[in-house]
């Protein structure tokens, strides 16, 4: 039987970085807020991430004032926190592939907030010993912040029950409605309500605005990766390939004439981008990836031992000693949107319903954007647009 519960000022659905950095940032503001999450252990694409912080990466006015906040953030969110994120800054090397030109690359990544150093072979080699010279011609060198995901999740929801914040463990089953305005959100045993609900669920953030009868562009992927325990292999720097193939492919598929195939799920593979990547905690475990599958159904189902023997031949091209690595296969489902690194704001359509949502690059991005949009929220008056 189905329970009425609080009354709260926000509800707020997921518990990943963004969910989390929300609700911490709302309680911060003195909303009443309930974090709803769907995993009683952490399952989702934060915790199935590097942690890096790419700080690098504005292209505009908007997006180069997010990563600098987002940078100096992170540089004292441990303090604020009360909690170890285990944030240190390190070297991101874009590994540049024999296939590559150096020069056409190197140019590629001008358009930054931070321009790269082009580096040769040996130079490549001294800052990272595990790289294997023979498979790269070059490497781009960017600066680069980097936290433990899963750490920094529970420092943010650590702070944000300090704070009165509650969370509890459920699937949220609808968001309730009436006349286009907000009521609550119904989980299987209870019924929550309020006048104000985020949606932080990342690629499920799809499926409940559907079910709302919304159409934004938010969509997602399937991302496979390994992480590893920890290892007497040291990797100094956070290495990743310096291609641009994931990004151009989640632009094509959501384009205008490509809406359809999302407008009707099935287990087709649209789009298969794979990334020889890898990132060492501080705790010397590793996590290895990654492939991005674009399947518009979100339960499809993906062939664990052929996704994750590909990982490991793309790893040993680049880095062989971390290919054989003991490790657990994981797959998770990322969200993206169309034209900008995320998509955040209240719906028109329905009111008192948000996305917090869509985010690529979410570290840098979700603790300034969380800290701005429960600004906004609070006080209606924040100096950026919060609407979609």
């Amino acid at each position: 039987m189905t329970q009425i519960r609080s009354l709260y000022d926000v509800i707020v659905i997921g518990g990943g970085l963004t969910g989390s950095a929300l609700s911490y940032e709302l309680a911060k503001q003195n909303f009443q807020v309930l974090l709803l999450e769907k995993d009683q252990i952490f399952n989702n694409a934060t915790v199935y991430s590097y942690g890096g912080i790419s700080y690098w990466c504005g292209s505009d006015k908007l997006t180069n004032q997010l990563c600098d906040e987002g940078i100096n953030i992170h540089r004292q969110l441990s303090a604020e926190l009360e909690a170890n994120t285990e944030f240190r800054e390190i070297d991101l090397l874009f590994t540049i592939e024999p296939n590559q030109n150096p020069t056409e690359t190197f140019n590629n990544y001008q358009s930054f907030f931070v321009k790269p150093q082009l580096l040769d072979v040996s130079t490549t080699v001294e800052l990272e010993p595990l790289i294997n010279p023979n498979g790269i011609v070059g490497s781009l060198r960017f600066p680069q912040g980097h936290v433990n995901p899963e750490k920094t999740i529970l420092a943010y929801q650590k702070a944000f029950v300090k704070l009165g914040g509650k969370i509890e463990k459920e699937l949220v089953i609808s968001v309730e409605k009436k006349d286009d305005t907000i009521q609550g959100v119904k989980t299987k045993n209870n019924h929550y309500l309020s006048n104000q609900v985020i949606l932080c669920a990342g690629g499920f953030s799809r499926k409940i605005l559907q079910d709302l009868k919304v159409n934004l562009p938010i969509y997602f992927s399937h991302a496979q990766l390994i992480k590893t325990p920890p290892s007497d292999i040291k990797l100094s720097t956070l290495v990743m390939p310096a291609t641009t193939k994931r990004l151009d492919t989640e632009k094509q598929l959501t384009s205008s004439y490509m809406e359809t195939i999302w407008q009707s799920p099935n287990d087709i593979l649209q789009g298969d981008v794979l990334e020889a990547g890898a990132v060492q905690f501080l705790d010397g475990s590793f996590c290895l990836g990654q492939i991005s599958q674009i399947i518009t159904n979100i339960d499809a189902k993906i062939d664990a031992i052929a996704s994750e023997m590909k990982i490991r031949k793309s790893i040993e091209k680049i880095l062989p000693a971390l290919s054989q690595l003991q490790g657990q296969w994981h797959n998770c489902q990322v969200a993206f949107t169309q034209g900008m690194p995320f998509k955040v704001g209240k719906i028109e359509e329905i009111e008192g319903l948000s996305l917090f949502s869509g985010f690529t690059s979410p570290f840098v991005f979700v603790p300034p954007l969380a800290r701005h949009f429960a600004n906004y929220l609070a006080y209606n008056n924040n100096g950026l647009e919060f609407r979609i």
